[in-house]
C-alpha cells in the first residue's frame, strides 16, 4: 500500500480555544466552506447526520458542489483541545486519487488567541496515484488557508 500524504495549515485567532471549538463545531459546513480554491469545489450541503456532531461516531455525508460526496464520521473530540474524523466513500472527481482522509482540528492557546491546526493524512487509492498525492496536497494547502481565513472572519467580531 502507497504512504499516505499529511499536510495542516495553521492560524491563529484572537479567540480563547473554548469559544473557537464552540464555534467552529456546530457550523454549518457550507458556510465555512463556500468557496472554491482551484479545483477543490465547496460544500453544498450535509445530509443524514447522527447527532449534535458532539461525540465519536456520529457521521453525515458532504455533498460537494460538481457532484461528489462522502461520508464523514467523528473519531475524536476532545473539547476545546481537538477532534478528529475520517472522510470515505470519496465520489466525485477525487474518487479516482483518494481512498479515505484522517482529519484533525487542533486548538491550541497562544498569546491572546488560539493556534488553530487543520491537519488532513491523504491515504491514496493506489500505488499508481500516489505520485499525484503532493500536488493535490498543496492545492489543499492554498484550500486550507482560505478556509482559516473564513473562520476567523466568521467568528471574530
Amino acid at each position: 500500500m502507497a504512504q499516505p500524504l499529511v499536510v495542516e495549515q495553521s492560524r491563529a485567532i484572537p479567540l480563547a480555544p473554548v469559544d473557537l471549538f464552540a464555534g467552529l463545531v456546530p457550523m454549518p459546513l457550507p458556510d465555512l466552506f463556500r468557496r472554491w480554491y482551484g479545483p477543490i469545489p465547496p460544500i453544498k450541503a450535509t445530509r443524514g447526520q447522527t447527532g449534535d456532531w458532539d461525540g465519536v461516531g456520529q457521521s453525515r455525508t458532504v455533498l460537494l458542489t460538481g457532484g461528489g460526496s462522502m461520508r464523514e464520521e467523528l473519531t475524536s473530540y476532545d473539547p476545546p483541545r481537538s477532534f478528529g474524523y475520517t472522510l470515505s466513500q470519496v465520489k466525485g472527481p477525487l474518487a479516482p486519487l483518494v481512498d479515505h482522509v484522517d482529519g484533525l482540528w487542533l486548538f491550541a492557546p497562544i498569546g491572546t488567541g488560539t493556534q488553530v491546526t487543520w491537519r488532513w493524512t491523504i491515504h491514496p487509492r493506489s500505488a499508481l496515484a500516489a505520485p499525484a498525492l503532493p500536488v493535490f496536497g498543496r492545492l489543499w494547502k492554498g484550500y486550507a488557508r482560505q478556509s482559516l481565513e473564513e473562520l476567523s472572519n466568521l467568528l471574530v467580531r
